[in-house]
């Protein structure tokens, strides 16, 4: 039984019993429903509905998603609460998320811990509040607020809670008696029922500017939008219409492409680091790590470490350098402050105990793990190796940030390969999401499952990669780069090709990446890559060009675009840079379209991404969007690169390869995976299926 009904004198209590986090599945649903109706005729005066364990109900059971619902639905279970004869007392604590603050809106009365935290973040999953929200909360908080609210999906704390209105009562203790302490205190006034949907609608707002700005922030993804519909129709239609205008409007969003894709993502997020050959596997100890190099990419290693708790040991080449490092670690950690994630106590044994600064690779003797984030160079990371191999303890594992290197290469230069890993972090280390935890061909399985205990530990989406040169996310890049670079040697402009990308959902196109990461970065790459180069290969040359002048982006101020504060504009001397090429290419522009470059961009990214999937560099499709959804900007709602592709079909996809593969039959080789699929009638999904079972 998942709703438990007992009787304390005159309130009935129902309690909610579904660990871990009490979702709302069929079980639980059906138990409020019998649980509103048996009090209502056994006599109770009033209901308090609690949580067992850590939370009020958390929101939807995610083993029911993408099966067919079973009754009763969960807009009628908050009808039915709301319907009762007798007073209906939410008593909240722990997280009351999406359907969870539906149930709430459905009861009359609602009191929380202080700790509480409430929100409606069904815009994560490509749909809006299906439950009656969009028509109970603007009536309770008003239309911008709840607009707010269903459009960020953020949740909020008990304060802001009871300040807008949701909760009626913060108080501390225990859920149940804080809830029957309410029931008797409004039994005693003779409280009545207060049914959220009787209440007046708010004064309708600017709609249209609403929509606009909504639109705005969600770059392409319809669900905020919607939502914003939902919550007008409490305008103009009676609740029971706006009910079913919000159904109506659901039920659409159920259908669409985003929806899958986000729900895509929700789920890869959560099975990417559950790897079958880590089961059984015990990590490895961490109490102490030492971090290489204390420039940007280092210290927002090391601070990612110090705000997990662990202490670090950062080496600099001299006193000078190591004391710019600790700078650059306090303002991260000063950020961190400021945006409340640690107090002022925190911030100070960090930057006072936790953290050490050194110039000798002595200090590191007793550091459980070490990451290099030197200069991309493998004589400079062979070298760091090769000390750290002398100093490192025993058991100690050496890890390179390395971003394209040949792990097994630097593994070699030490006399345990085994105790060797990748850990590719994306800069700035401390903010972004993702880590490539990157396996040698000689790195022990305690070593792998160390690298992903550490992610956890740091709030890592951590991903498994083999070894190649860039790994999964930035060999992928570096092939729509060049499809991107071919473009323009064919007519495209670098601006026409970052408007069409970001009209695709990425916040910035490539061109204005590359000018954020630095130009001189590629220009290393390219240098780098020059000698083992094929002949046939189609490398421009007008951007090396750029970087001879001394333009590298936003941190010269000017790079594709010209850089003024905030504000950017095309760099006027890029197109002339191109156009010579062009003409010293004997090539003609070919006025490609907006769709054809989405087409030919796309196409090369799933493409690669198929190879590497085909080579077992990564192991599952799910691991490559989420690479490029966490680290490389991918529009979540459309999935990452391989849902995106399964969502647009296959075959039509590797024909479009084929076509282009007439013009450049080097660069268009199409990925024998692919082709196997379209062979087999099958898609990315069925191996990540495959992988599961």
């Amino acid at each position: 039984m998942t709703i438990h009904y007992e009787r304390q004198g005159d309130i009935a209590v129902l309690k909610a019993d579904n660990p871990p986090v009490n979702a709302l599945g069929q079980a639980v649903r059906q138990g409020l429903v019998d649980g509103v109706a048996r009090a209502n005729e056994d006599g109770a005066k009033a209901i308090v509905i609690y949580g067992e364990g850590r939370t009020w109900f958390a929101g939807a059971d995610i083993r029911e998603f993408g099966k067919t619902p079973l009754e009763p639905y969960l807009p009628d279970v908050c009808n039915i609460v709301e319907a009762s004869a007798i007073p209906v007392i939410a008593a909240m604590h722990g997280t009351a998320l999406g359907g969870g603050l539906e149930v709430a809106l459905g009861c009359h009365y609602r009191v929380a811990v202080p700790t509480a935290k409430m929100g409606l973040p069904e815009v994560h999953l490509g749909l809006i509040p299906g439950a009656g929200a969009t028509q109970r909360l603007p009536r309770l908080i008003g239309h911008a607020a709840a607009i707010d609210m269903m459009t960020s999906g953020r949740p909020i704390g008990a304060d802001k809670a009871l300040t807008l209105g949701i909760l009626d009562k913060i108080e501390t203790g225990d859920p149940l008696e804080i809830g029957l302490a309410y029931a008797q205190e409004l039994i005693a006034q003779n409280a009545q029922v207060r049914p959220v949907s009787a209440l007046p609608v708010p004064e309708a707002i600017d709609f249209d500017a609403a929509r606009d700005a909504v639109r705005k922030k969600s770059r392409g993804q319809i669900s905020p939008v919607v939502a914003v519909d939902a919550v007008e129709a409490a305008t103009r239609m009676d609740f029971s219409e706006g009910l079913a205008e919000e159904r109506r409007l659901f039920m659409e969003l159920m259908k669409t492409d985003q929806r899958q894709g986000m729900i895509h993502a929700f789920f890869g997020e959560r099975q990417v680091s559950k790897l079958p050959e880590l089961q059984g596997v015990a990590p490895r100890d961490v109490a102490e790590i030492g971090v290489i190099g204390g420039g940007t990419m280092g210290a927002g290693i090391a601070t990612a470490a110090l705000l997990s708790g662990l202490r670090v040991v950062l080496i600099e080449m001299t006193d000078e350098a190591a004391e710019a490092a600790k700078g650059r670690i306090a303002g991260n950690l000063s950020g961190a402050l400021k945006r409340g994630k640690i107090d002022q106590a925190k911030h100070d044994h960090i930057l006072n105990d936790a953290l050490t600064c050194a110039t000798d690779y002595v200090a590191l003797s007793n550091a459980d793990l070490i990451i290099e984030a030197v200069f991309e160079n493998m004589d400079v990371k062979k070298e760091v190796f090769g000390k750290l191999d002398t100093v490192a303890k025993a058991g100690a594992i050496l890890a390179s940030n390395t971003s394209y290197l040949n792990l097994d290469e630097i593994a070699a230069s030490t006399s345990r390969p085994a105790d060797v890993i990748g850990l590719h972090f994306f800069s700035p280390a401390h903010v972004m999401k993702l880590l490539e935890v990157v396996v040698g061909k000689e790195t022990a399985p305690d070593v792998v499952a160390t690298g992903f205990a550490l992610g956890k530990r740091l709030g890592k989406i951590s991903v498994r990669s083999g070894v190649c040169d860039g790994f999964i996310g930035n060999r992928i890049l570096n092939t729509y780069r060049s499809c991107a670079d071919h473009l323009i040697l064919d007519g495209a402009s670098p601006y026409q090709i970052d408007k069409v990308m970001e009209g695709f959902g990425f916040a910035m196109g490539p061109f204005a990446v590359s000018d954020l990461a630095g130009l001189d970065i590629g220009w290393a790459n390219r240098k780098r890559l020059a000698p083992t180069r094929d002949a046939r290969e189609r490398v421009p040359t007008y951007a090396d060009k750029l970087c001879e002048d001394g333009h590298f982006g936003q941190k010269t101020g000017r790079g594709y675009y010209v850089y003024d504060g905030r504000a950017k504009s095309p760099n006027p001397d890029v197109m002339p840079l191109i156009q010579a090429e062009r003409a010293e290419l004997g090539l003609t522009d070919k006025g490609y379209s907006d769709e054809e470059i989405l087409r030919r961009y796309m196409a090369a990214m799933v493409n690669e991404a198929a190879k590497i999937l085909g080579e077992g560099i990564a192991r599952r499709p799910l691991d490559v969007d989420m690479v490029l959804l966490f680290g490389y900007g991918f529009p979540r709602y459309n999935g990452g690169p391989l849902k995106w592709a399964d969502l647009q079909g296959l075959p039509a996809l590797l024909e479009d390869i084929k076509s282009f593969a007439q013009e450049d039959a080097y660069f268009w080789q199409p990925a024998p995976l692919l082709e196997q699929l379209v062979a087999e009638g099958r898609n990315f999904e069925d191996l990540n299926k495959e992988a599961a079972a």
